[in-house]
């Protein structure tokens, strides 16, 4: 085996006579690309040069053995390595150099997978699928199960059949990576240990772009902040369970915050059965449904300070049916709704904010809302809602309230609804109109407080 210094000494001598050809390593090497770095292997070292015919995933995957066997990171150089079914051992440490260390998928089975580990970490890599055929028992171009302490850095992840990247009992961190053409979802987290999503670029992906899902209801503690997520289809169809940037699924505790996401096909963020969600801080434009959506089986969400530019519906907080329940929706601009969805729905579209029970609507300002810029309840399911101190602007109610027998209290104070089409505040029965303007007092509905708005 050649000496790493006396094969570097030698392969900078050889360059300098001119005695390799152009193209034969994609970029100097540097001190900085790991030559000098203490206690790694370098696949240079190892005779290995991408491209190399005798490179294949058998080789990689000693090496990557070796590497996890000693603790020590495995380094690779710049260029193409077309390799397939790698299992990384607990202790895998793999550096590339962005953008430049290329792993491409051969076919037959999965690029990475990972199972029982405690610390996996990839930095520095491309990582592209190809669009090539992943064996049935795949669920993803890579796959972890089990791994307590996920590091996934400054990496790009392309061209996968199925979920870029599906992480199962999961921690860890993914962060400052560039995910994009999944034909399901960029990244599939189901029942997490605390997972942070943060800092990456998703998009392009066939059916959902971020998903924090559980199998059954309970604790999670995932965080999704920071990221960019853009241009989610729905290629499956259905009503919601795809074509959302974030979706959060039965899991409770999750923050989502500071993401910008746009063009999604559904929902912005859609939290569905998830508890003490906090969604706050996100820019959300052009969403084809619901921008925000809280649904289902929930207790406890904190929607506040997002800005929302284009849906058909801006915030809904929904199902009290199903126990959907305890929110506070405040600080938030929602503009520019229309009329169209990807499907019909019951309620109507172009709803600035509904909410149903146990439920505050505060300093929220609404402006070109077709139908309503804020729907309290539907049909009986209302229970103490408060509206105060909203804007709502250009809308074709300013206030829809339920006033069906059993629906409950509802209080509705100092807004201003400015360029209301047909009334500032009406009763519905379902969908139907059951009063006239209450702007003025709704004594016939003494479950309602209406007071102090002013109508402009």
């Amino acid at each position: 085996m050649i000496h790493r210094r006396a094969f570097i000494t030698s392969l900078a001598t050889s360059a300098a006579a001119g005695l390799f050809a152009p193209g034969i390593l994609a970029a100097p090497l540097t001190r900085t690309n790991g030559a000098e770095l203490r206690g790694s292997i370098d696949a240079i070292a190892y005779k290995t040069t991408p491209g190399a015919s005798d490179f294949k995933s058998g080789k990689l995957q000693a090496m990557i053995d070796n590497a996890a066997r000693n603790n020590m990171p495995l380094m690779l150089p710049p260029g193409n390595y077309t390799v397939s079914n790698l299992t990384l051992p607990d202790n895998t440490r793999i550096i590339g150099v962005p953008g430049a260390t290329r792993l491409i998928y051969g076919g037959d089975g999965y690029l990475m997978n990972a199972d029982k580990a405690k610390r996996i970490e990839l930095s520095g890599l491309v990582l592209d699928g190809g669009n090539r055929w992943l064996a049935d028992y795949a669920g993803a171009l890579l796959q972890f199960t089990g791994v307590g302490d996920v590091r996934i850095d400054n990496c790009e992840i392309a061209g996968s059949r199925k979920h870029a990247l599906q992480l199962e009992r999961c921690g860890g961190r993914i962060e400052r990576s560039r995910i994009s053409g999944a034909a399901e979802a960029g990244i599939y987290s189901v029942q997490s240990t605390g997972l942070q999503v943060t800092g990456n670029s998703v998009e392009d992906c066939g059916n959902g772009g971020i998903l924090i899902h559980r199998w059954g209801k309970g604790e999670d503690g995932s965080s999704v902040t920071d990221n960019r997520i853009a241009h989610i289809r729905a290629n499956n169809g259905g009503t919601g369970q795809n074509g959302n940037g974030i979706n959060v699924f039965r899991a409770d505790g999750v923050q989502v915050s500071a993401n910008r996401i746009s063009d999604c096909a559904f929902s912005a963020i859609r939290a569905n059965s998830g508890s003490n969600v906090q969604i706050s801080g996100n820019q959300c434009l052009r969403s084809g449904e619901t921008a925000i959506f809280c649904e289902f089986e929930f207790e406890g969400a904190v929607i506040n300070n997002n800005l929302i530019d284009g849906a058909a519906n801006g915030i809904a907080v929904t199902n009290f049916d199903n126990g959907g329940r305890l929110a506070s929706v405040t600080g938030n601009v929602i503009r520019n709704l229309s009329a169209t969805a990807p499907y019909t729905q019951d309620i109507g579209l172009g709803i600035g904010i509904s909410a149903e029970a146990d439920t505050l609507i505060s300093d929220n300002v609404i402006e070109n809302a077709p139908l309503c810029g804020l729907r309290l309840g539907w049909g009986p399911y209302l229970r103490n809602v408060s509206a105060t101190g909203n804007i709502v602007r250009h809308a074709g109610i300013g206030c829809v309230v339920s006033v069906v027998d059993g629906a409950g209290s509802a209080v509705i104070s100092n807004n201003i609804f400015q360029e209301t089409e047909k009334a500032a505040i009406m009763g519905f029965r379902w969908d139907k109109a059951a009063s006239g303007d209450l702007s003025a007092g709704s004594s016939q509905f003494p479950q309602l407080t209406v007071a102090n708005n002013r109508v402009v």
